[in-house]
């Protein structure tokens, strides 16, 4: 598995060499037009889609130095933009932060203090729902199958986006909204995802057991609560797993358990969204 991985980044490099389109659409907060990352695989399609929302970092690299476009994005957003479209997807990565005036997004701790123009419980919602409009806009998407992915902070949007009770879609279905999501090691202790909870349509949660940043047991808690309300929701923990497990940086994959816990991602992800969106 690891030579498999070892390959997989070799070619996703290789492969994002060529940046990803720069596409604009508005969010449904019917005042923000954003920027988006569109990575498009070989043929007129149409082909399932997937939206991709990033971290509390941004989409871009810490190298950008004040440049902030497709050649600068993060290595991680770069390989899994890449790794969707090698296996059959449009993909979308949603950039919420540049738009609103914070292109580098937040550092560590700063949770309290981030304005709330960029709140994963009211604002980021709406812009997955506006990507959601534009790519079932697109003559080479198929409109009723679109995914969502998120990290982090954009996991924590993820769960509110798929709640039956989300902001930007009324009467949410799998028809409707998101056929299916994944959302890797958000918090989940957020006012929007308290109390009962139950997403509308399938929902993979994935959690490393040593994160120092979010707590997988409040995770686990709230897995377990959606269950009991009737919910589609599956939480893996991965032993030893970090935050931020797959970012393919040096430090973090010379941890054996992010390692693993990557490698693991990626097979699950694949058969997760193979088998709602391609079937």
């Amino acid at each position: 598995m690891i030579r498999q991985l070892s390959l997989f980044l070799a070619l996703a490099a290789s492969a994002s060499a060529v940046d990803p389109a720069t596409v604009h659409f508005m969010s449904e907060d019917h005042q923000t037009r954003l920027v988006g990352y569109l990575f498009e695989p070989v043929g007129s399609g149409p082909h399932p889609a997937l939206v991709l929302l990033h971290g509390r970092a941004g989409p871009y690299s810490s190298l950008a130095k004040g440049v902030y476009d497709a050649a600068t994005l993060s290595k991680r957003h770069k390989e899994w933009g890449t790794f969707w479209a090698e296996h059959g997807y449009v993909a979308l990565l949603v950039d919420s932060f540049g738009p609103r005036g914070f292109p580098a997004g937040f550092p560590r701790g700063s949770y309290e203090s981030r304005p709330a123009a960029v709140s994963e419980q009211t604002v980021r919602p709406l812009d997955a729902y506006g990507a959601l409009h534009y790519l079932r806009s697109r003559r080479n998407v198929i409109p009723d199958r679109i995914g969502l992915q998120g990290w982090s902070n954009g996991g924590m949007t993820v769960l509110v986006t798929m709640s039956d009770h989300a902001p930007g879609i009324e009467h949410p279905t799998k028809e409707s909204g998101f056929r299916v999501a994944l959302a890797e090691y958000p918090g989940c202790g957020m006012d929007a995802v308290k109390g009962e909870y139950r997403p509308y349509s399938r929902l993979l949660v994935m959690v490393g057991t040593a994160d120092e940043e979010v707590s997988p047991k409040i995770c686990e808690s709230f897995a377990a609560r959606a269950k009991r309300a009737g919910g589609d929701v599956e939480l893996v923990a991965y032993e030893g797993a970090e935050h931020n497990f797959d970012d393919p940086g040096k430090e973090k994959q010379s941890n054996p358990a992010n390692r693993t816990a990557t490698e693991e991602t990626f097979r699950r992800a694949e058969r997760l969204f193979a088998e709602y969106l391609q079937h």
